[in-house]
């Protein structure tokens, strides 16, 4: 029997059937926008008959696998699914008709969808028609969906701001030389939170110290075959046409304002970026909004920013970060010129400063990295 992976299923030992659909819905992370990423598994008689999670948009949800995997053997059966299943027709038919049409007995949901379109309404057609519907609440399940929602609800993106600095706070060193802040394993863990992210933000300056290819690698440091959009924000269009992220596979667009050289914008243009022109926001750069609700109508729901400190700064000052992630390194730089992380305007009191909330700290080789949600308070 095998999964959407073309692999049988694999249920570790003490993973209950609902860990097995939040681990086959993390797998299918950065690959189903703008759909959630979801995880199913069918159940009857205590063996797992089907399981699959959501193909790229416009492909099989993931309950719609699983039962296609499962045949006859999903009458009767229970259905475990870690997002409500959805009730409206979009560029595939209701879940919710398959599933009746199927002969599951019960199905267990871990999160309801938070899209208006469904919102209880999947849960109610299934009881309607006579399939028992439980709720397997998960925090593991709900992170899934921090960014589908609010991408439902706003039509932005969720906006994780990823930075690597000193213990001093600096990302560079006064020449500006920015190779290694951290070690090995927390530059393995940013190569993960690119897998899993529609796009990967830079500004032009990290461009021009850099050159980053802003890909996503596997553990060979191979290019993986689904590329992040690279997105970076670019005022003056100083972006060089030869940068390196131009010929890598993937895309890349480039935010210019308007009045940038139109010599320059058909130069990059030309090099196999594609070129927006935008208005600027009060500080005369790019206006990260407006940025944001383009990409968000692209269908970018989940962005990593990894700076630097001008494009953080800008984000933090309009309140657009939803989540941090910062790595830190146990060494001192120093310098009063050396780079900071976050830049733009900042807090003009501690009272009005971003302080992390539902704070975590690991450790990460020899670095560490400190993840939460930022909330202003005053």
């Amino acid at each position: 029997m095998g999964n959407s992976n073309g692999q049988s299923p694999v249920q570790t030992p003490g993973q209950t059937p609902m860990d097995r659909a939040i681990a086959l819905a993390r797998e299918a992370r950065g690959r189903t926008s703008p759909n959630p990423p979801v995880g199913a598994v069918v159940v009857r008689d205590g063996e797992v008959v089907g399981e699959g999670h959501t193909q790229p948009a416009g492909s099989s949800h993931a309950e719609i696998v699983a039962l296609e995997e499962a045949g006859e053997r999903a009458s009767g059966a229970t259905l475990y699914t870690t997002l409500e299943p959805c009730c409206h027709f979009g560029r595939t038919p209701p879940c919710t008709r398959a599933i009746i049409s199927s002969g599951v007995r019960e199905v267990c949901v871990a999160v309801v969808d938070p899209n208006p379109k469904v919102c209880g309404q999947g849960i109610a057609e299934l009881e309607q028609a006579g399939i028992g519907v439980t709720k397997e609440e998960s925090e593991a399940a709900r992170e899934l969906y921090r960014g589908f929602a609010k991408h439902i609800l706003t039509g932005l993106p969720y906006v994780v701001a990823k930075f690597a600095m000193s213990l001093d706070g600096k990302i560079a060193t006064r020449t500006g030389d920015s190779k290694w802040v951290t070690g090995r394993e927390a530059r393995g863990m940013v190569q993960e939170l690119r897998r899993v992210s529609d796009a990967v933000m830079v500004g032009s300056n990290t461009v021009l110290a850099d050159d980053p290819q802003l890909t996503a690698r596997d553990r060979d440091g191979q290019p993986l075959e689904v590329q992040p959009l690279r997105v970076v924000l670019d005022t003056r269009c100083r972006m060089p046409p030869e940068s390196r992220m131009l010929r890598e596979p993937g895309r890349t667009l480039v935010f210019v304002g308007e009045e940038a050289p139109v010599r320059l914008t058909k130069g990059l243009s030309e090099a196999g970026a594609e070129v927006i022109p935008a208005g600027l926001g009060d500080d005369w750069r790019v206006d990260a909004g407006l940025a944001l609700s383009e990409l968000g109508r692209r269908g970018v729901v989940n962005l990593l920013v990894e700076g630097g400190g001008t494009v953080l700064g800008s984000l933090f000052d309009a309140g657009f970060v939803d989540e941090v992630r910062a790595f830190v390194a146990p060494v001192i730089i120093g310098g009063g010129e050396a780079a900071s992380p976050v830049e733009g305007w900042g807090a003009e009191t501690m009272a009005r400063a971003w302080r992390l909330e539902r704070t975590v700290m690991e450790p990460v080789g020899g670095d560490w990295l400190i993840s939460g949600y930022p909330q202003r308070r005053g």
